[in-house]
């Protein structure tokens, strides 16, 4: 290797242990959120480790992270297993959004000069748009739209509550499968709250919210009871 190639590959840099938990991290809610890594599979470190390529001590602190926003969940022994998300948990999660967003809204609406917010909300929607019918890169650019939202607010204790469901947020979502999570998440669900932003309309645009939220829940729930009811064994007659 010459002087000058050798240099080149040196400069690119090694990627650090940050940058490692990082993209498993990314891995992992992939596989998670894409149903590659079901609700209640078992996550053996070791496997997980060699599939990975990484070691277990990386692949533990990106566990501790995934557990901590709930995507995951540990037993009495340690035993972590991706989190099965109950009906009774939808609605919750749905509902504290619901509160969250409605007040991040009134927030954004309480501002002298929108244009800012409107115009982060309307990049926020294009993205959701150019990633539509790709289920996992889609739910991002959802939960990143909502986040844009809280941003907006400019509270930081509002969004820091809203990142602590967002793991949540997204196991539900992931719990109905992509059919249902691809009609919550389209583009003509969205775009108005955009309108809402720009003509201040704070009671429109919170109800508009709060009728978002319940519709994805019950949706969501709906779709779990389904397929819960086609995993029954058929009765005997």
């Amino acid at each position: 290797m010459n002087e000058h190639r050798k240099q080149s590959i040196q400069g690119i840099g090694s990627i650090d242990r940050q940058t490692r938990r990082e993209l498993i991290l990314e891995r992992l809610r992939e596989a998670i959120s894409s149903g590659q890594l079901e609700p209640g599979t078992h996550l053996a470190e070791i496997e997980l480790s060699e599939a990975l390529g990484v070691s277990r001590g990386t692949l533990r602190e990106a566990l501790r992270h995934l557990q901590q926003e709930g995507l995951i969940v540990g037993d009495a022994r340690g035993r972590l297993t991706v989190r099965v998300v109950t009906a009774k948990e939808v609605r919750e999660i749905f509902s504290v959004r619901a509160a969250l967003e409605s007040l991040a809204f009134a927030e954004v609406c309480a501002q002298p000069e929108r244009d800012a917010a409107l115009e982060a909300m309307r990049v926020a929607l294009r993205t959701l748009e150019v990633t539509e019918g790709d289920y996992v890169a889609q739910l991002g650019a959802d939960l990143a739209f909502h986040e844009t939202l809280c941003l907006q607010s400019g509270n930081a204790t509002l969004h820091q509550s809203w990142l602590s469901v967002s793991g949540l947020a997204r196991a539900a979502v992931t719990a109905a499968g992509p059919e249902t999570a691809l009609h919550n998440m389209a583009i003509a669900r969205h775009s108005p709250l955009l309108d809402y932003i720009a003509t201040g309309d704070l009671a429109g645009g919170q109800a508009y919210l709060v009728a978002h939220m319940n519709d994805a829940a019950d949706r969501i729930i709906a779709t779990m009871a389904a397929t819960e009811q086609q995993a029954q064994p058929p009765r005997a007659d």
